[in-house]
């Protein structure tokens, strides 16, 4: 999704009056308009990576601010932030799994962890945790 997308999507929000959806979408909005602004200022685009990365991170900080609130028994905050969570959590690429991730490693030529990553990193940006793709590579070389 581009940034005009979750524009629309918050306009759809804002009509069905789902405040903590529009909040939501207004940091992604604010966090991918900055990002696109430097990647301008630098001559490239705004990639279908960046934008997911830029999600997973809303998503910590949303968890974070949740845990916050949580100790502080502040229940009600902790709710809008859940409903929150839940509509960024929605425009998240499917990630893939860890039987996914063993597949494309076997079918690899060279099982390195250096080339392995490099590949993960370049044709599965934001579709792959890469914490589990070390610990599956780890696994597939004993």
């Amino acid at each position: 999704m581009q940034i005009e997308d979750f524009k629309k999507v918050k306009i759809e929000a804002m009509k069905a009056h789902d405040k903590d959806a529009v909040t939501a979408l207004n940091a992604l909005i604010n966090k991918l308009m900055l990002l696109s602004i430097e990647r301008r200022a630098a001559g490239s685009e705004l990639t279908e990576a960046d934008v997911t990365q830029v999600m997973q991170k809303t998503i910590n900080e949303l968890n974070e601010e949740r845990e916050g609130f949580l100790k502080a028994g502040r229940n009600e905050t902790v709710a809008s932030l859940d409903n929150q969570l839940a509509t960024v959590k929605k425009y998240l690429p499917k990630m893939l799994t860890e039987d996914e991730i063993k597949e494309i490693i076997i079918a690899l030529p060279d099982k390195t962890t250096p080339f392995v990553m490099k590949h993960f990193k370049a044709n599965y940006a934001g579709k792959a945790d890469m914490r589990l793709v070390g610990s599956v590579l780890k696994e597939i070389s004993k």
